[in-house]
């Protein structure tokens, strides 16, 4: 049949995974750092999911697709529901030492946008320059990289500033003895990258920095010194 139907242009997606979490019968996935729409049959055609693409990625086509099936997207939700990896084990007790971590962080403010250009801590600091998405993608954060960090988080994407502009007067002004970069596989982490990479250039300094990602699954996949 002729009908109604979500398109997602690829190449226009930036890989936020806003879509994905708009569309209430899970048609939308994210695949390889791009939003995809994984069954015709599971999109009713309604499109939730337009106005929560900032990219102008997603948009309505007519064109030959299976009817809607609320039977076959009430089994999909009910399956990831269910999922072992959404298994939150609500009637298990917990123990008093399960699932409890101490937070990790050494300084506030955290934004890059609010942070001071200079102050006591960054001196012979070991930085943490994070997307903030990571710290949720990311199960262990606080241990495997807060720890021991002065840490500082942003989204180049949701912020309209120059994030290189303010990382080189914090690494201009203090000793970085260090730099660990924490970014998603998304397109638009790349932006914190070279915000990072502009920053180390721009101060004239000699600091290493360590570039980690994470996937859209919470897996380390990329780490470079």
């Amino acid at each position: 049949m002729i009908r109604k139907i979500i398109h997602i242009n690829e190449e226009n997606c930036s890989g936020c995974g806003a879509c994905a979490a708009a569309c209430h019968e899970g048609a939308i996935q994210m695949v390889d750092g791009k939003a995809r729409l994984i069954r015709d049959d599971y999109c009713d055609g309604l499109g939730d999911c337009l106005p929560a693409c900032p990219a102008n990625a997603i948009s309505f086509e007519e064109r030959e697709a299976p009817a809607y099936d609320a039977e076959a997207v009430k089994a999909h939700l009910k399956k990831q529901q269910n999922s072992p990896a959404d298994n939150r084990q609500e009637n298990k007790p917990e123990s008093p030492a399960e699932n409890r971590q101490e937070s990790q962080l050494l300084q506030w403010p955290v934004q890059i946008r609010l942070a001071p250009a200079k102050a006591p801590y960054f001196d012979d600091a070991d930085l943490l320059i994070a997307a903030d998405c990571t710290a949720y993608a990311y199960a262990d954060f606080h241990n495997r990289f807060i720890k021991n960090h002065i840490t500082l988080i942003g989204c180049p994407k949701l912020d309209a500033v120059d994030y290189s502009e303010k990382l080189s007067q914090i690494l201009s002004s203090n000793r970085i003895r260090s730099i660990t970069l924490v970014r998603m596989e998304v397109p638009c982490c790349g932006g914190l990258q070279y915000a990072a990479a502009e920053a180390i250039k721009k101060s004239g300094k000699n600091i290493p920095i360590n570039i980690i990602t994470v996937s859209l699954k919470g897996k380390l996949i990329q780490c470079t010194d």
